[in-house]
């Protein structure tokens, strides 16, 4: 143990000494209005993976943004990849910008499985305010090339087209495949034999801002598909948390808690949810399979180690440029952890050599997820709050003060396009050539960014595969349905966040008034936006077919 904590330390160390030098700036750039705007995604990160969050992976890049700027604990994704992108990118419940489930198109205009015309994104309303616009990474929310981000209102792209990838140069599901699915411009990219994913996207980001004139104000919308799986890492980062796992889930996640606590992220009564049911107990494993766990989470947190230092780089180009204090950075997470093992018969790769090599493919899967969601219930795709709530961080040293931690605001992920078009002092548009655009349903966040009390009072839904929640000031109505290892059949509970953050205690049956009244609103919300149930989707499918 006294080793694995030498090794921590080390690691903690050098990220003291990254964090010092990324809190230097250059005293002379000239800050012009409107600002630059940088939006990082990252993609299936757990809430407290980030060492300001709570965790034990030395996260220093990213760390340096929430500590000189703003975080607030509570705000939601969309809890799925697709789902949130497009709510990031339109402010429009995802639903109502055609994105209800994944990309597969059901017919149905909530169903498209594509961003569609009745929604504008914040590349098209900042374009119209004079920024240049760029799109780094994975994009999701149109297969087709109408649907790319080149017509979505970026001028200049490096995209993924698809929803997963392998590190490396090969595209997860054909081993011989000699492209990724990516395209720079409109073009094929073809990659070099050097390639890597996270380094790809952050020095394409990087060169995008070096080459970019000052002159002109940039938004730049950069989505890593780093953490998600397969774990893949490069050589030199294999070994760095090697050993750190070795105890197993428990007190990682006892360790993260108080972390979470002192940092002042959580409040000090909160209660840590029991491990979810099919989480074997660490010491019942044989001696391999304690190793074989603690290897992937070894490896998750390398990606992440190779992810924050991808951040550092672009942070660090905006510096050279002298860009940095007059460009608002936001960093958010597309939904909770991944719980999935990804190798199953809707994935043939080959799986082949040591884990986190080209030809692997791992996966953390649900145990670890349940660390990386520390304290919160469930993962990806539950509209628990481990599915669902992201750390949320805002840089910006010309409006931000330093340091601030929010635990009362209550975000969604529709607030982002109103937030950067009232920052940009740009309007949202009701039409765009023939194109008639759905009011946005976000809410702008200027003056929470300003450290201003702002309690909006609003009224917030989800629905993803058929799990449904609604929040209403402090109470929430939440029903998952298909869980692992579990029988339900997707009842509502309800929770009083301010006193369970972490829905422990189910309240349902002693307010039952309460369920009924956040049911009707959660119905009348869903008819409204075309969120279906199971028998109602799929008799309006067939209903369209017919047609």
């Amino acid at each position: 143990m006294d080793e694995k904590l030498r090794r921590s330390n080390r690691l903690f160390a050098f990220s003291s000494i990254l964090l010092l030098l990324n809190a230097c700036t250059p005293a002379t750039e000239t800050v012009t209005s409107p600002p630059n705007i940088l939006l990082i995604l990252v993609d299936d990160m757990g809430y407290s993976d980030l060492s300001c969050f709570g965790s034990e992976i030395a996260t220093p890049n990213i760390d340096s943004l929430a500590y000189n700027g703003l975080r607030l604990t509570q705000f939601y994704n969309a809890a799925r990849c697709c789902p949130t992108r497009a709510a990031l990118l339109t402010g429009l419940y995802p639903h109502q910008a055609g994105m209800g489930h994944q990309n597969q198109d059901k017919g149905l205009a909530s169903y498209r499985g594509r961003i569609t015309e009745n929604a504008t994104t914040i590349a098209e309303v900042l374009q119209q305010r004079g920024y240049a616009t760029y799109q780094v990474g994975k994009w999701h929310v149109g297969n087709t090339e109408p649907f790319w981000p080149g017509n979505k209102g970026f001028d200049q792209y490096l995209t993924l087209i698809e929803g997963a990838m392998s590190y490396f140069n090969d595209w997860p599901w054909a081993k011989n495949q000699d492209t990724l699915e990516m395209r720079y411009n409109g073009s094929t990219y073809r990659t070099s034999p050097d390639f890597f994913a996270t380094d790809t996207f952050s020095d394409t980001a990087a060169a995008f801002i070096q080459r970019h004139d000052r002159a002109q104000p940039f938004f730049m919308y950069l989505a890593y598909n780093a953490p998600h799986w397969p774990l893949h890492v490069r050589p030199e980062d294999r070994d760095l948390y090697d050993g750190i796992y070795d105890d197993g889930w428990a007190p990682i996640r006892e360790n993260r808690l108080k972390k979470m606590q002192e940092l002042g992220i959580i409040e000090p009564d909160v209660e840590l949810t029991e491990p979810y049911s099919t989480v074997p107990d660490w010491d019942t494993l044989s001696r391999a399979a304690r190793s074989e766990w603690s290897d992937k989470m070894e490896l998750y947190a390398a990606v992440m180690h190779r992810l924050d230092l991808g951040v550092g780089k672009v942070v660090q180009a905006l510096r050279e440029n002298v860009q940095l204090n007059n460009t608002l950075i936001l960093f958010l997470s597309d939904n909770g952890a991944c719980q999935e093992d990804p190798l199953g018969p809707w994935i043939t790769y080959p799986n082949d050599g040591e884990a986190g090599a080209p030809f692997s493919f791992p996966a953390y899967e649900l145990p670890w997820a349940n660390v990386s969601n520390t304290p919160f219930r469930l993962f990806k795709s539950y509209l628990h709050e481990g599915g669902m709530r992201t750390p949320f961080i805002a840089h910006w040293p010309e409006q931000i003060q330093a340091g601030q931690i929010d635990r009362t605001f209550v975000g969604h992920i529709i607030d982002v396009l109103p937030t950067l078009a009232n920052i940009a002092e740009a309007p949202y548009p009701t039409q765009i050539g023939q194109r008639n655009i759905t009011p946005t349903a976000g809410h702008s966040l200027s003056k929470v960014l300003k450290g201003i009390p702002d309690n909006s009072g609003r009224i917030l839904f989800w629905e993803h595969q058929f799990n449904r929640a609604v929040r209403d000031g402090d109470w929430k109505l939440v029903s998952a349905r298909r869980l692992p290892g579990q029988d339900s059949k997707g009842e509502w509970e309800l929770y009083h966040l301010p006193s369970d953050p972490t829905e422990i205690n189910n309240l349902a049956t002693e307010h039952p008034e309460k369920v009924e009244a956040m049911a009707r609103q959660y119905q009348t919300w869903a008819d409204s936006v075309g969120a279906y149930d199971k028998a109602t989707l799929k008799q309006r499918m067939a209903q369209k077919k017919k047609q």
